[in-house]
């Protein structure tokens, strides 16, 4: 059953079942897999999950937890194009329609486009 509401609890759930599509995915897991390995369950990943949990938290709730800069560590990335972008806001549509609301799944969906198209333009992709 899909959440009414959004916590930590839930985007790290959500986070996490996203993720594991993502590793599994021929256009987007390799660049992951590059920078994280393959095992959801190593520290790597974990850590990852928590700054990505606390990421959508400051955007949704307004967790003051995430400390960073999104957009710099993508722009180490070799090869990144706008297909991987858009097949990252592919499946992350579909993750959220299984764990949200329609609202709550739109209101990402929305701000995860912004972000994308933004990150895109940064780096000379659209």
């Amino acid at each position: 059953m899909p959440y009414n509401d959004v916590t930590k609890e839930n985007l790290n759930k959500m986070v996490k079942i996203f993720y594991a599509k993502v590793l599994q995915d021929d256009i987007v897991g390799p660049f992951f897999i590059a920078k994280l390995g393959d095992d959801l369950k190593s520290d790597t990943w974990a850590a990852h999950l928590e700054l990505l949990t606390n990421f959508w938290a400051s955007i949704a709730i307004g967790d003051s937890a995430y400390k960073g800069n999104p957009f710099a560590p993508h722009l180490n990335i070799e090869n990144l194009s706008t297909q991987a972008f858009q097949r990252w806001l592919e499946l992350f549509a579909q993750t959220l329609d299984t764990v949200y609301n329609p609202e709550i799944a739109n209101f990402f969906k929305q701000r995860s486009r912004i972000i994308a198209g933004n990150f895109m333009r940064n780096l000379g992709l659209s």
